[in-house]
């Protein structure tokens, strides 16, 4: 077998956690991929892989080195592809934001799998600082304004903010009117997991952003729990309308100050600079954009 077929035996282990798993998939002996790990072992001059009668698990020169097999297969696939007049193919890694996969992706995915049934995809959902070439993930969809300049940022959508806050708490508060009624009230306050920040409430006042930082009872870090401590009273929030649509048709939040709205929260598939875009990214990005134009 040659490099490139090594390493596709190699990621596939990884991937299945097992060598019998992987020799199952790509139809080889399973002395066949066992032999051909322990040469690879001996040539590279460390151990990749941890074997145990019940797992197989990466050491860590075999993380490192996992991830770079992953993009040189990327990129070998798109070299002998581009020419080719086929469907994008093969595994597509994306890590993406909680709410967004549950509220957007998701429950539009069998489109996409219909549309390119040669893609294998592989989710992970999370909210922190990805390292998309460490990981090797391919791209990741995520909601804010970035500031990475690591990595090439693909708006998809504008997503309508709101600020809103309980009927009880407005009847313990007062419904403020003017930003200068908001002295005295209470936000719940989000600490965002990127920089660790409390992120301000934010007013669009004639074309102008107005920043203010409201004292709380209790902060929180996560999307839910966000809008659950508004729901129970404890402070004003900002979230992004579609999160709250039920909430605000039972009447269990109210929107507030509406002729001074947040400013829409962006949306963006990221992926790192500098490298080719495969075919497998460029569909899903096209993809996503058609979602959220879809989204009112």
């Amino acid at each position: 077998m040659d490099r490139f077929q090594e390493m596709q035996v190699f990621v596939r282990i990884t991937e299945r956690e097992s060598f019998t798993r992987a020799a199952e998939d790509l139809q080889i002996p399973r002395a066949t991929v066992t032999n051909l790990i322990k040469r690879m072992e001996e040539r590279i001059g460390t151990r990749l892989l941890e074997r145990t009668t019940r797992s197989v698990t990466l050491t860590e020169d075999g993380r490192r080195f996992y991830h770079n097999c992953v993009r040189l297969l990327a990129d070998m696939e798109e070299a002998e592809n581009q020419f080719r007049h086929t469907t994008p193919q093969g595994l597509l890694r994306i890590n993406m934001q909680g709410t967004l996969a549950k509220n957007f992706v998701i429950p539009a995915l069998g489109d996409f799998t219909a549309r390119y049934p040669d893609i294998r995809l592989q989710i992970g959902e999370d909210d922190r600082y990805v390292d998309l070439v460490r990981e090797g993930i391919h791209c990741v969809l995520r909601a804010g304004n970035l500031a990475d300049s690591s990595l090439v940022a693909r708006r998809v959508a504008l997503l309508e903010e709101v600020t809103v806050a309980s009927p009880a708490y407005l009847q313990k508060y007062g419904e403020p009117q003017t930003l200068s009624d908001l002295e005295g009230h209470l936000a719940v306050n989000y600490h965002s997991s990127a920089t660790g920040r409390v992120m301000p409430l934010e007013f669009n006042l004639g074309g102008e952003i107005k920043h203010l930082q409201l004292d709380d009872r209790v902060s929180v870090n996560g999307a839910d729990l966000y809008t659950g401590c508004a729901v129970a009273g404890m402070g004003i929030v900002q979230v992004p309308r579609y999160r709250i649509a039920r909430e605000l048709a039972e009447d269990q939040l109210r929107i507030i100050l509406p002729d001074l709205p947040p400013p829409p929260l962006p949306v963006s598939v990221l992926y790192p600079q500098n490298r080719h875009l495969s075919r497998r990214v460029r569909v899903f990005i096209s993809w996503m954009s058609e979602v959220f134009q879809q989204v009112r």
